[in-house]
Order: structure tokens, then sequence, then C-alpha cells
């Protein structure tokens, strides 16, 4: 299968549900002001379905402004979509204040369906807090997410919880990974958008580290899967990046990825990039992050190997 790249534009934070119902897909846009669902019956399908606006920022509140980083997911029988957002798009009250929000819907459509009101989820630190994914290992459903820890220098690390319903934690948080190497630091010490994938005996945690220009990048943990992914000992970190800008192919800041499987099961990476590195003002107001995707590849040894952003090109579905 071929896909076109960019896949969609001017979506960024690009996540990608497969499920019975077929593909959903759900990202930040531009406005942050929104969430939307796209559903297809075909993982190409996307690029050409409609974009179905299921909630709207209030005008004020909590969760007023900037909506980042939305996640479809399917538990227990609920959809729920997992956000953040903050009280304020004023940078002179501070940039991040963002707090973790679920929306829950309980009818069988999520387009057509009635969400519950926002719930947000508490940590037991009140900070800023992004990125929450779910994952069911073991037999427990998990949340996954980044957050500050003011006690610890840099922008955000990535904390583990059980969890007892989709909008409240069961264990205490356990962090994962925090900013450390050079290529998590560069210009924000940033841990964020962790996404989860399982192959062989091993579970993968991908995320996102760095500014979110050209120096935005992705690292990755990982855990036997019989281990208990609460202890943090268990966890290996690669001391390298694995997915990183290619000048060669003008693809910049990759990362923010999800993981899905095409209609043969084979993994895909879904992620956004830019192709310019001429980004006037802050990047996070610039719109051209766009979803991209690419064929995952599997080692001998087990480990995913993502190979290199592949150049813009278009194809047809």
């Amino acid at each position: 299968m071929s896909w076109p790249n960019p896949f969609i534009t001017q979506r960024a934070d690009p996540f990608i549900l497969r499920h019975a119902a077929g593909y959903f897909f759900v990202a930040s846009v531009p406005e942050y002001d929104r969430l939307e669902i796209r559903h297809a019956d075909t993982l190409n399908g996307l690029i050409e379905a409609e974009a179905v606006t299921v909630w709207r920022k209030p005008d004020t509140g909590p969760f007023s402004a900037l909506i980042w980083a939305p996640e479809l997911h399917h538990i227990n029988g609920q959809w729920v979509i997992y956000f953040a957002a903050a009280p304020t798009r004023d940078i002179k009250d501070g940039l991040f204040q963002h707090r973790m929000y679920a929306l829950v819907c309980d009818d069988n459509d999520p387009l057509s369906g009635h969400w519950q009101p926002v719930r947000r989820v508490f940590t037991p630190i009140d900070s800023f807090s992004l990125d929450a994914t779910h994952f069911v290992h073991q037999g427990k459903n998990w949340y996954l997410w980044a957050q500050k820890d003011p006690a610890i220098p840099g922008n955000s690390n990535l904390y583990l919880a059980e969890l007892l319903n989709p909008w409240t934690l069961k264990s205490a948080p356990v962090m994962l990974s925090r900013p450390e190497y050079e290529w998590e630091c560069a210009g924000f010490s940033v841990n964020e958008g962790p996404a989860v994938i399982q192959h062989g005996d091993r579970l993968f945690v991908t995320y996102s580290a760095s500014a979110t220009d050209e120096n935005y990048c992705l690292g990755i943990l990982s855990i036997d899967m019989m281990a208990d992914p609460l202890d943090s000992t268990a966890w290996q970190k690669s001391a390298r990046p694995v997915f990183t800008t290619s000048w060669e192919n003008q693809q910049y800041g990759p990362g923010h990825n999800s993981f899905t499987r095409d209609e043969k099961g084979r993994d895909v990476l879904v992620y956004h990039a830019r192709n310019y590195t001429e980004i006037e003002g802050d990047p996070l107001w610039d719109p051209n992050r766009h979803t991209r995707l690419k064929y995952i590849e599997w080692r001998e040894d087990g480990t995913p190997d993502f190979g290199v952003p592949p150049a813009d090109h278009t194809s047809v579905p």
C-alpha cells in the first residue's frame, strides 16, 4: 500500500484507531478550538473522509483554549476522547497551563452519538499535563501521559498509572522517563506524546522530545511483556533517538506519533512533520505540521526500525 505524503495536511499530533467499525482519525486542528473525528472503512479512505466536529471549546473556563493532541479510544464499550486544554491562550499568562480531560460517549457511533460533559483527569500533582494515551496490557487498562513536576527541571516527563475508569487513576503514577540526553533538551527539555506498540515479548513506548521545530524527534522505551509496568527499573531507554529530521528528504521535526495497522495487519507509524524550517514566530502557531504515514520494519532482535521520514510525494490511493 502507498500513501501520499502528506497523508492529511495541517493536522498535528495525529492518532488513528483501527476498530471493528473501521478507521477513526483525530488530531490537533490549527485553530486549537475543537475536536473532530474522521471515519472510513479503509486507511486511505480517511484522506477524503468528512471531518465531523463532535465538540467545541467553550468561550471561558478551564478548558476554553488551546485544545491539544486528542486521542480516540474504545474502553470497555465506551468511546473516550482524551485531550489537553488550557484556561487561556494569552502568552503573558504562561503558555503551559494545560490539564488533561476526557470526553465519554456510550453510543455505538462516536460521530453521531451523545458526548457527556467534559471530565478532568486528575493526577497527584496539579501541574502542566497533556498527551494522554490508553492501552490494555496484562488484562488492565493503563493511562500514560506527559506532565511537569515542579521539582524536576524541564517541561515534561512521562508517567504511567493503572486506570479505575477512563477518567480516574487507580494506582499512584510512576515516572518512566525524563529529559536527560542532549537530543531530548534541544530548545525545550521535553518528553511528551507517548504511544504504545507490542511486538514479540516486549512492549514499546515511543515519545517525542525537544522543541517542536526541526529538533523534534522520537525516543523509545521498552519493557518485557511479563514485567511489572509500574516497576520503573524494568524499563529500558534508548540513549539515541529512533526517528529524526531528514535534511536530505526535507522532513523536519517528525514526532508526536501513534500506531495503527493497515488492512493486512502490517504495523504503521502515524506522525507529523513539516517540510520547511523557515518558521515565523513560535513553531506552535505554524499550521503546517502535516499527518504522515510509513511502515515499520522489525529487526531480528525484535526492535522496531522506523527508518527515515520519506520525502513529500503524491500517490493515488
